[in-house]
């Protein structure tokens, strides 16, 4: 089981808006609540409106500002109203965190076709076409902070991922580079690397797998949503203004 980390780290966000896509549950959810504890008007995002629904609930009683939006992050005219709904809303744009995703996990002999392009849509074309739809307001306003949520299988690989490894790798990849595109515009742009999260996802696991991770992992437990709520935060503040292009890997050492 995961511990307690002891607390919200202590960043300031006041007067900045955040985009968060996949935030209906999970570390989506954890992270946009985290923003909006922090000051940071949040832009929650998600194909159903209405699974955004707890997560609204949850910034409104910590006294957050948050948004609802319905978008499907595979389509570039979604992601485009999208955007401009916010900068209509709230008129400016300083934070994106691309964290929507999915998985379709088998081995490649019986992958389909429609189980890798699914992933691959989702997980790596979202984030390119929000990426993209951020980049000129946040270079008019010379600054930005964009956050990928990539994944410890993007770099180490993990048997019946091929797809999903073949997203969260190519995702290190762009913002490697899309890093490079837009430092002279003082906009950031990191990943966070999670490796096993206490979340929905890993509860389905079954007790006796995460028994299996846990032992893989130096630390010896799962993390928390709260480890890498902290590493989201981090990137996401003026403090890591000397920061880009970088991975922060949030997985107890095991890929160290």
């Amino acid at each position: 089981m995961a511990e307690e980390t002891g607390g919200q780290l202590s960043v300031d966000l006041r007067g900045q808006t955040a985009i968060v896509t996949g935030a209906s549950q999970g570390l989506g959810r954890a992270i946009a609540v985290g923003l909006a504890r922090s000051g940071a008007r949040v832009a929650c995002l998600a194909r159903n409106a209405e699974k955004l629904k707890e997560t609204v609930s949850q910034i409104a009683a910590a006294g957050g500002t948050a948004e609802a939006l319905a978008c499907d992050v595979t389509d570039a005219e979604s992601v485009r109203q999208s955007v401009d709904a916010v900068l209509e809303k709230w008129g400016q744009l300083q934070i994106l965190v691309n964290n929507a995703g999915i998985t379709r996990d088998t081995l490649i002999p019986r992958m389909q076709d429609e189980q890798w392009d699914e992933v691959i849509n989702t997980n790596l074309r979202g984030a390119f076409l929000f990426t993209r739809a951020v980049t000129r307001p946040m270079m008019q306003a010379r600054y930005g902070r964009i956050i990928n949520m990539a994944s410890v299988s993007g770099l180490m690989g993990n048997p019946g991922q091929a797809n999903y490894s073949a997203s969260k790798a190519g995702l290190i990849g762009m913002t490697r580079s899309v890093a490079r595109e837009l430092a002279s515009r003082k906009i950031t742009v990191n990943a966070v690397a999670p490796g096993f999260i206490e979340t929905e996802m890993t509860a389905a696991l079954g007790e006796r797998v995460v028994e299996e991770v846990v032992n893989r992992v130096p630390l010896k437990r799962l993390g928390a949503p709260a480890d890498v709520v902290a590493a989201v935060l981090f990137l996401a503040s003026r403090d890591a203004q000397y920061v880009t292009g970088q991975v922060l890997t949030v997985d107890g050492g095991l890929t160290a």
